[in-house]
C-alpha cells in the first residue's frame, strides 16, 4: 500500500490506494496485498535506472523493425494474445480478485472483454488507419498515418487487463510499442500481461512493463525516444502527467475521474431502471470511472425509486469474492475504505441524510456497506466529489429540465445515462448533457467499437473504436504537383 502520508499515485481514479487529499505525489510501491483478508502476497522491487535505461533503449530498437511489421505480421501476435487469455480465462483472472478484490465473475468478463479489444483492433486497424486521399484543384494528395514511436501509458488498478488492452492493443496496431507503469497494487496483473505478448510472440520492447518511482516516471516522460503519453487515473495525475508532457511538447490523452448522472423521467420502467441502477452503481464495487454515482430521479416517481433501490442494495452480502455465491466484495485497498468513510462522514456533517449504509463492516478485509447519500446541497463537498466506490448519491428534481440544469452541474464530464419510455425524448435529453458519452435505457459502458473519454476534468483524448487508434498516429500529407505548377 502507499505510505500513510498525503499522497497521489499516478495511474488510480482516486489516491492509490485512495489516500488523504490529493496534493502531493506519491512514492511508489508495487506490492499485492489481499483486500479480502488484508494478507499481503507479494512484494517487488522497482527498477533501477541502468535497467529503466535499458528499457527505454529496447524499446526504441524495437520500434526501429516493428514499425515497419504489415498489419497482417501485427495481427498474428495480437490475435494470439486474445487467443491466450480466451485459453487461460481463470489464470489471468484470479490475480485481479486477488489483488483488488474483483468478484470472480467480474474479473473473469474483464479477461473476456480485453481479448474481445485485442482481437477487435486486429481486425479493424489496418481500414481504420488506410491512406485517405483527397482532391486537391490540381495533382494528387493523399493523408497517410504512420507510428509515433514509443509512447507511456500510466493505468490504473481498478480494471487491470481492460485498461491496458484498450492502451496497446490499437498502439502496437499502429506500429507503436509502449511502455505502462501500471498501479502499485496490481504488480501481478502487470507481470501476467506482459508475460502475455512474450507468449504471443511479441518481439522484446514492444510491450514493456515498469515498476518505477515518481522520479523514474518524470525520466520517462522527459526522454526524448518517446513521443506520447496516456494516463488513466484522477484529476491530479493528469494534470501533473500533462504538465510533464507539455512541457516536453509531448502528446497527451487524460481519461480521468468521473461523477455520472444516472437520469430517471418519469415514464421510465421502473423495475428494469432499478436493476440497472443497482448494477451500475455496484458494478465493480462501484471503482469505476462511469459507475452512476449521481441518481437524478424526478419527483413524481422519487419516492418509488429510492424504496426499490435501497432495499435491492440491502440485499447485497459481504463474502470471499473468489467465491461466485458472493455479492459483496471488497474495496481495493483500506486506504480505499478510509477514504469513501472520510468523504461520507464529511457528506453528512454539511447536512447530508445517510439513508442507507456509510459503515465499515466488521470483518476482516476492507468490506462497507452499499450507502446511499440524500439531501445533498449545493454547498456540500458532496455535490462535487467524485464518490470512487458503492456510494450512491440521491438527488429528488422537479422535471427534466431540472435533471439535465443538475446532470450538468459538474466539474466532469465523463459519461452518463437516461431512462425512459420514449426513445425521441431520450436521444434529446442526451444532447443536453454535457459529457463524452451519454447512454439511453442503459448506463454508460464500454465495448470494443464504441469511443471512451469525457470533456472537462474528465480529461481529453478517446480510447477505443476507430477514434482510439488515431490519437498517435502522424497524419501526414503527401502532396504530389506538377514540376510546372505556379507557386
Amino acid at each position: 500500500m502507499c505510505p500513510d502520508d498525503q499522497q497521489v499515485q499516478y495511474g488510480e481514479n482516486t489516491p492509490c490506494p485512495l489516500a488523504a487529499p490529493f496534493n502531493t505525489l506519491a512514492v511508489m510501491s508495487y506490492q499485492s496485498i489481499n483486500p479480502a483478508n488484508g494478507k499481503a502476497l507479494k512484494k517487488f522491487k522497482e527498477l533501477t535506472n541502468k535497467q529503466l535505461e535499458t528499457a527505454l533503449e529496447t524499446a526504441a530498437t524495437c520500434f526501429e523493425t516493428w514499425r515497419f511489421k504489415s498489419f497482417a505480421e501485427r495481427a498474428i501476435v495480437v490475435t494470439k494474445a486474445a487467443e491466450i487469455l480466451r485459453a487461460r480465462v481463470d489464470d489471468f483472472a484470479k490475480p485481479v480478485t486477488l489483488e483488488m478484490g474483483k468478484l470472480i465473475a467480474e474479473s473473469r468478463g474483464e479477461v473476456e472483454l480485453s481479448a474481445d479489444i485485442l482481437d477487435y483492433y486486429a481486425e479493424h486497424a489496418e481500414r481504420f488507419l488506410a491512406p485517405q486521399t483527397l482532391q486537391p484543384n490540381s495533382g494528387e494528395a493523399v493523408i497517410e498515418n504512420t507510428p509515433l514511436g514509443v509512447l507511456f501509458g500510466v493505468q490504473p488498478w481498478n480494471f487491470p487487463y481492460y485498461q491496458l488492452a484498450r492502451f496497446a492493443a490499437p498502439n502496437l496496431m499502429a506500429g507503436n510499442v509502449v511502455l505502462v507503469k501500471h498501479a502499485g497494487c496490481v504488480p501481478q496483473c502487470a507481470l501476467a500481461f506482459e508475460n502475455l505478448w512474450l507468449e504471443a510472440g511479441a518481439p522484446a520492447g514492444a510491450y514493456t512493463n515498469l515498476f518505477i518511482s515518481h522520479e523514474q516516471v518524470n525520466r520517462v516522460i522527459d526522454d526524448s525516444r518517446v513521443e506520447g503519453v496516456a494516463l488513466t487515473g484522477s484529476v491530479d495525475a493528469g494534470k501533473t502527467v500533462a504538465a510533464r508532457a507539455g512541457q516536453n511538447l509531448k502528446k497527451t490523452t487524460m481519461e480521468l475521474g468521473g461523477s455520472d448522472a444516472f437520469i430517471v423521467l418519469e415514464d421510465a420502467d421502473l423495475e428494469k431502471t432499478v436493476r440497472w441502477a443497482v448494477w451500475a452503481k455496484m458494478n465493480n464495487m462501484g471503482q469505476c470511472c462511469v459507475a452512476g454515482k449521481r441518481f437524478i430521479v424526478v419527483e413524481s416517481v422519487a419516492d418509488k425509486f429510492l424504496e426499490k433501490f435501497q432495499a435491492a442494495l440491502a440485499a447485497f452480502k459481504p463474502g470471499d469474492p473468489m467465491d461466485w455465491a458472493t455479492t459483496l466484495g471488497p474495496l481495493s485497498t483500506e486506504a480505499a475504505l478510509v477514504q469513501l468513510l472520510g468523504q461520507i462522514k464529511q457528506a453528512v456533517s454539511k447536512g447530508a441524510k445517510l439513508t442507507l449504509g456509510g459503515n465499515r463492516i466488521d470483518r476482516p478485509g476492507c468490506f462497507m456497506e452499499p450507502t446511499i447519500l440524500t439531501n445533498i446541497k449545493p454547498g456540500n463537498p458532496a455535490y462535487h466529489e467524485e464518490f470512487f466506490g458503492p456510494v450512491a448519491l440521491f438527488f429528488r428534481v422537479k422535471d427534466e429540465e431540472e435533471a439535465v440544469e443538475l446532470a450538468n452541474d459538474s466539474e466532469f464530464g465523463l459519461g452518463g445515462s437516461v431512462f425512459t419510455a420514449d426513445l425521441a425524448r431520450g436521444k434529446r435529453v442526451a444532447s443536453r448533457i454535457d459529457t463524452g458519452m451519454v447512454f439511453i435505457n442503459h448506463p454508460t459502458w464500454t465495448a470494443a467499437d464504441l469511443p471512451f473519454g469525457g470533456i472537462k476534468n474528465s480529461g481529453y483524448g478517446r480510447e477505443l473504436s476507430s477514434m482510439g487508434i488515431q490519437e498517435f498516429v502522424n497524419k501526414k500529407l503527401v502532396r504530389v504537383s506538377s514540376i510546372d505548377a505556379p507557386a
